[in-house]
């Protein structure tokens, strides 16, 4: 069987990559770079309207897309799984910049430490450090 996942990606992308539609963009973006220290790769503007046609950001090693909601691509919210070093540190200043508090930072039982935040676009992002260096599954 031809591997179908064997091609390129640009760097910070991987198989699968997120990308979140809003009413507003440009608000998403403020709170990530804010929350997340997130950086801004590449913006494309629509010179139709001046809306954010795609705003490509990087958090950590990964890369994901925000658009502006339109037509057929309706503001949708999803779940984003963060890995940090310092949950309780990210976790204070997601609420500094007006996240809503899902849960407060706590070790699992599943061998993470956990938050769980809620940005001002709706989506919820769990804040995640592993407490020892395997998978899941081990």
């Amino acid at each position: 069987m031809k591997d179908l996942f064997h091609t390129y990606t640009p760097d910070g992308f991987s198989s699968v990559n997120s990308y979140l539609f809003t009413e507003k963009p440009e608000q998403l973006i403020a709170f990530l770079q804010n929350a997340f220290y997130a950086t801004e790769i590449n913006r494309s503007i629509n010179p139709q309207n001046g809306d954010i046609g795609n705003c490509i950001l990087k958090i950590g090693n990964s890369c994901f897309m925000i658009s502006q909601a339109r037509g057929m691509f309706e503001s949708m919210r999803t779940a984003l799984y963060l890995y940090v070093n310092d949950v309780d540190a990210l976790h204070k200043n997601a609420l500094t910049y007006g996240a809503e508090e899902i849960f407060e930072p706590a070790d699992m039982d599943y061998g993470d430490r956990q938050s769980g935040i809620k940005d001002p676009a709706g989506n919820y992002w769990w804040i995640s450090m592993r407490l020892a260096e395997k998978g899941y599954h081990e």
